[in-house]
């Protein structure tokens, strides 16, 4: 007699005799991270990412070796059609390093405003600006980097080494690491980048006094729909960066005069044509 075995064992998947329904779900629920967060499975919606916060770990790591001071620096207001770039550097006290530094862009406009009072008061803090005036005669990039490295000499103690958020280098005297992403993952890049923004924020309110009508104290310059409408509708300011595109298409609307006609170089004036042909002339009686 030939018994089916399939009948004695239980599925390897199935609950114990006796389990109750309570441990079969538990069996059955995702792991969860060390956060309490579960692990959406790949491909499904609504997955919770973990973002890790900035660390002082390369500090120390410099500090170990017996390298110090070290900054951090970044800037802020690159991407506006108006106002300057800010540029800020940060040495950090590694005994009094305040809780909740963050990169900029995750905090909120109260957040910064605590932290960036916090950071003065306990670390080494400098700050330069790139103006309107320098963005038009330099571009964007060499401003930045020009105000960047400003702001790292300009601190009370030399560094010995320098991290700068994005994927330029500073000429400095010292050694300059380049960290793309830095803002999320240096320490004393994320204060400085806090530094920057608070310092930028300010100065675009009090543009905005000067310029009424253009919303400078909510939108900081950038190229929001209500800032591009305030364009079309008023010109440029003196604060606008005249090589950006909407604000060379607002200024050749509003003020034609000041946008210079583009030469034609493959084009032959009649004046041209007359000078060639006496040169030619002029040659063949010497013959």
């Amino acid at each position: 007699m030939i018994r089916d075995k399939s009948t004695r064992k239980p599925a390897k998947d199935a609950p114990k005799k006796g389990a109750s329904k309570k441990d079969a779900a538990r069996k059955a629920a995702p792991a969860k991270t060390a956060k309490g967060a579960a692990k959406a499975p790949a491909g499904r919606q609504g997955a919770i990412i973990a973002v890790a916060s900035p660390t002082f770990r390369r500090e120390r790591a410099l500090i170990k070796r017996g390298i110090w001071p070290v900054a951090g620096c970044d800037e802020a207001g690159r991407g506006p059609l108006a106002g300057p770039v800010v540029a800020a550097a940060v040495i950090l006290d590694p005994d009094r390093i305040p809780r909740g530094i963050d990169d900029s862009k995750r905090l909120t406009a109260e957040e910064r405003e605590k932290l960036f009072d916090k950071i003065c008061a306990t670390a080494q803090v400098s700050v330069a600006v790139a103006s309107r005036s320098r963005i038009d005669r330099d571009n964007i990039l060499r401003a930045s980097l020009w105000a960047l490295k400003r702001a790292v000499v300009a601190l009370p103690d030399s560094p010995r080494h320098v991290f700068v958020d994005g994927r330029d280098r500073l000429d400095t005297a010292c050694d300059c690491e380049a960290v793309i992403g830095g803002d999320g993952i240096v320490l004393s890049i994320a204060a400085a980048s806090i530094i920057a923004k608070v310092t930028r924020d300010r100065l675009m309110c009090a543009l905005a006094q000067d310029c009424p009508g253009y919303g400078f104290e909510q939108h900081k310059g950038y190229a929001v729909p209500e800032h591009l409408d305030a364009l079309d509708r008023l010109g440029p300011t003196i604060h606008h960066r005249s090589f950006f595109a909407p604000v060379a298409a607002a200024r050749a609307k509003h003020m034609p005069w000041t946008v210079e006609p583009v030469r034609d170089l493959f084009a032959v004036t009649e004046m041209e044509v007359q000078l060639e042909a006496s040169v030619e002339i002029d040659a063949s009686a010497g013959l």
